[in-house]
């Protein structure tokens, strides 16, 4: 809690509408946290876990905002645009082209995810940081993984095939990872066109308010929905959806394990 109070990132400079965040990371969750957190109070569970995570949404989404630049202002015919295009699964043209119909699609999918909503999920998947495959595998979204190389669940479900949960080198890439994952998966093309149709009426794009089309996302269906929004509205994090990086130099936290 001392850096968070060396860089003004307090309770205090919250209430008083300071938005800055810190750019801070981190290389994983020590095993000791589980039991950490399980004698803390919860008020205090809650603050480290969002001041922690809330740097890698916000730096994840500064990533994805200078790539949405390119897709933007780039020829067509630039490297750097089929990169992009490649890397949101977006297919050329029959002549292996970038069309304008095509930088149209990626604009669709080269966009922000609100930090309320990324931070809402990060807690319920991971359980506030304490499930074994956010300690093994920086795994803090459950996304899966049919490669054969992700963490087997104890209770796999058979009929679902040969399945685990993808693991990440760092708490960042988690994040990366499932910004890219609600970017360009199929199951979540009505975030996509939300946000788009919010992004186009100059209307904020929120948490509370994407979080209605992730009826796909868990099996509980509208109750998961019901419960990231209860989230949201309870820990107030739709003031982090106005939050902004500082320019201070990456700081990156050595953990214990």
């Amino acid at each position: 809690m001392n850096l968070f109070e060396q860089h003004g990132y307090t309770n205090e400079a919250w209430q008083n509408g300071h938005r800055e965040v810190p750019r801070i990371t981190f290389d994983g969750v020590s095993e000791k946290w589980k039991q950490t957190s399980n004698h803390i109070p919860v008020k205090l569970k809650k603050k480290v876990f969002f001041r922690l995570m809330a740097p890698l949404v916000l730096m994840s989404n500064e990533n994805i905002l200078k790539e949405r630049v390119i897709v933007k202002t780039a020829p067509l015919t630039s490297p750097q645009l089929k990169l992009i295009a490649d890397k949101y699964r977006i297919s050329t043209d029959k002549t292996g082209q970038i069309n304008e119909k095509i930088r149209q699609e990626l604009l669709k999918k080269v966009d922000i995810m609100p930090p309320s909503l990324a931070l809402a999920q990060a807690a319920e998947e991971s359980g506030w940081a304490t499930s074994r495959f956010t300690e093994e595998g920086n795994a803090f979204f459950g996304q899966w993984d049919f490669s054969g190389k992700g963490m087997v669940p104890k209770h796999q479900r058979k009929e679902l095939g040969n399945y685990g949960l993808a693991r990440f080198d760092s708490p960042l890439a988690s994040v990366e990872g499932y910004m890219l994952n609600i970017n360009t998966t199929f199951a979540y093309a009505k975030l996509r066109t939300m946000r788009a149709e919010l992004r186009k009426a100059n209307k904020p794009i929120t948490g509370l308010a994407l979080a209605n089309t992730l009826d796909k996302y868990s099996e509980r269906g509208q109750a998961y929905i019901d419960s990231i929004q209860s989230m949201i509205r309870y820990n107030n994090l739709q003031q982090v959806d106005s939050a902004y990086l500082s320019n201070n130099i990456l700081i990156k936290l050595i953990g214990d394990k």
